[in-house]
């Protein structure tokens, strides 16, 4: 299994050794940790720089576009072209639930950062919540322009908003969510989803799954998100496992 969005810098309940021997032992080949802000930019690089099969992504959520300036996207571009372990931008998009950073900052923020994986030809990691009108419309303006696309990573967007960036060439990124007892809309949208477009990720330490809940999460629970999506499509666990990776493999290009 490949491991397609979490936080390790985030995991405190640990040694991260530990937690990635564990990850390994679970049945993990590969993890990408994800940069969220100006602060850690550094931190992820580090750690995927320090650990094998580890890799990372270079990018500003939109809870700190606020935070954006042009120093930081120009980092953001030198580090995701010079470094290797570098294999996306993201964490990028819009929230519009917390709206931590005004609105017109969060678009703007999100276009600059789509126009450097244009620029740089990487995939891009997409976080959107309570934005679809303005998700959908940016990344409709780029699908274009980006040759390798990316993910909407822990999809929990409508059935609507899944439909049209499935048809523009995004991956979805599934996660604990999918287990959560009140998450049967979300099931419904990895039954129809095609497998060839559906990437695994625990975006821990958030959203454990179950029968985890109250503990933190971690990469090696990341199997019970690909049991849960084989249990909804009626196929082996072997089946999801195969196809996730290849697709995983495809997008990143490890």
């Amino acid at each position: 299994m490949i491991e397609t969005h979490c936080h390790l810098d985030y995991l405190k309940e640990a040694p991260l050794q530990e937690t990635l021997k564990k990850s390994w032992e679970a049945g993990v080949q590969k993890i990408i940790t994800i940069a969220v802000e100006p602060d850690n930019l550094d931190t992820v690089l580090e750690i995927a720089n320090n650990n094998e099969n580890v890799y990372c992504s270079q990018g500003i959520h939109p809870h700190d576009a606020k935070l954006y300036t042009d120093e930081v996207g120009s980092k953001i571009k030198n580090q995701a072209a010079s470094e290797k372990k570098v294999l996306a931008i993201g964490e990028i998009g819009l929230d519009y639930h917390y709206d931590n950073s005004p609105r017109d900052i969060q678009r703007d923020v999100f276009r600059k950062q789509l126009q450097i994986a244009v620029d740089l030809d990487k995939p891009i990691i997409v976080h959107t919540r309570e934005a679809e009108d303005d998700t959908d419309e940016i990344l409709s303006e780029f699908a274009p322009k980006l040759k390798r696309k990316g993910v909407i990573h822990s999809f929990t967007s409508s059935a609507d908003l899944a439909d049209k960036v499935l048809k523009l060439g995004f991956y979805l990124g599934f996660n604990g969510i999918i287990t959560f007892k009140n998450a049967e809309d979300l099931r419904d949208i990895v039954r129809s989803t095609p497998l060839e477009q559906i990437l695994i990720e625990t975006d821990s330490p958030f959203l454990t799954p179950v029968p985890h809940r109250g503990k933190k999460n971690a990469p090696f629970y990341l199997p019970y998100v690909a049991e849960k999506i084989a249990e909804l499509k009626n196929i082996s666990v072997e089946e999801v496992v195969k196809a996730t990776t290849e697709n995983a493999l495809k997008l990143f290009q490890f």
